[in-house]
């Protein structure tokens, strides 16, 4: 090849070299990359789901430390009905388990005048009935929630003891908390976001709202504080979380005493026979001790009570743990003026001695 053809395949490739590297040699400059736990794009990827499971495990880890939680009672039941203020005015069926639109019309429980005119449907007039009965149970819910925070307030702990918690919508969990919050306690709500649009309700403390996305990870916190239970009606969602805690119970992978209180027996006993369950051998006789039956607040906070007090107050008070806690030396009154009988009442007191 000639010099001239060599100079002009030389002059080619520096052409070529000039199109793909800029003149000035340098690209232009790079802005900062996300921190990873900043980065939404990953938090909200399926590579992000670890870290997401572990903030709904320490973020109210970390609340319930700051508030001074030290345990709970969880009251279970069913978000679709009103309580009796509305229901009185108005007997309204809720579309779904925590919305809060009501359920399409052929669904609602009949009116008075539907009745009497006879255009109400069989279905609507068995719902008549049932949500005169259900607004009972939001009412026995609430009265329920003020006697235990009540009796609560009076125990001497720098923690708060026994804190009413519910699942943080509408229905008995509404007046779980309307009760706990009238009585001048804390209160708190385990809401999951649902595709519809159940919301916090009202009455939960602020600093206790919580929001979860895993189910698995708010039912950890159903059971992880609570020492006492109380299932008011409900539908799948009551008996996915009661049957739950009863089995934790039953296999003993709880590894404290917790007080089981079924609330409503007529309304439990059609739902569910157990006695069939020990008959044919698929659970043992001494499991129905599990869990007892209440069908008034008063008799369901004599039970938890009693429960408390014995699995958890009269061992700390005589360990001297209570008396820590209140920064009061062991051996000495569990409160100014109080006695172990005034604390525990005197049935309780007796099998403290």
């Amino acid at each position: 090849m000639s010099d001239t053809g060599q100079g002009t395949g030389n002059k080619e490739k520096e052409a070529a070299l000039a199109a793909v590297i800029p003149g000035n040699g340098a690209p232009p400059p790079l802005e900062r990359a996300p921190l990873a736990y900043e980065n939404p794009a990953f938090l909200n990827s399926a590579d992000g789901r670890l870290i997401r499971i572990l903030s709904e495990y320490t973020e109210p880890l970390a609340r319930f430390r700051r508030e001074q939680i030290q345990d709970t009672v969880v009251f279970f039941g069913s978000a679709r009905f009103r309580g009796r203020e509305e229901a009185d005015h108005a007997l309204e069926l809720l579309e779904n388990t925590g919305s809060r639109q009501p359920a399409p019309s052929h669904e609602q429980p009949a009116s008075a005048p539907q009745i009497a005119e006879g255009t109400a449907s069989e279905l609507q007039r068995r719902r008549a009935v049932a949500a005169v009965e259900m607004a009972r149970y939001y009412e026995d819910a609430r009265r329920l929630s003020q006697l235990l925070t009540h009796w609560a307030k009076t125990i001497p702990s720098r923690r708060h003891r026994f804190v009413v918690t519910s699942g943080g919508g509408p229905g008995i969990m509404e007046a779980a908390n309307r009760g706990a919050w009238e009585a001048g306690g804390k209160t708190i709500g385990l809401n999951i976001r649902l595709p519809f649009e159940q919301s916090p309700n009202p009455y939960i403390t602020p600093s206790l709202n919580f929001e979860f996305h895993y189910f698995f990870m708010r039912k950890l916190w159903f059971a992880y504080l609570s020492k006492a239970l109380v299932v008011f009606p409900g539908g799948f969602g009551t008996l996915d979380e009661m049957f739950e805690i009863l089995t934790l119970a039953q296999t003993h992978k709880l590894a404290k005493k917790i007080t089981v209180v079924i609330y409503g027996s007529e309304y439990w006993k059609k739902v569910f026979n157990l006695d069939v369950l020990v008959d044919t051998g698929a659970i043992s006789p001494k499991d129905i001790e599990l869990f007892q039956f209440a069908d008034t607040p008063e008799q369901a906070f004599e039970m938890l009570r009693r429960g408390l007090a014995e699995n958890y107050l009269v061992a700390e008070a005589a360990s001297g743990r209570l008396a820590e806690s209140q920064q009061i030396p062991p051996g000495e009154e569990l409160m100014a003026g109080w006695t172990v009988e005034d604390f525990l009442g005197p049935e309780l007191a007796k099998t403290s001695k």
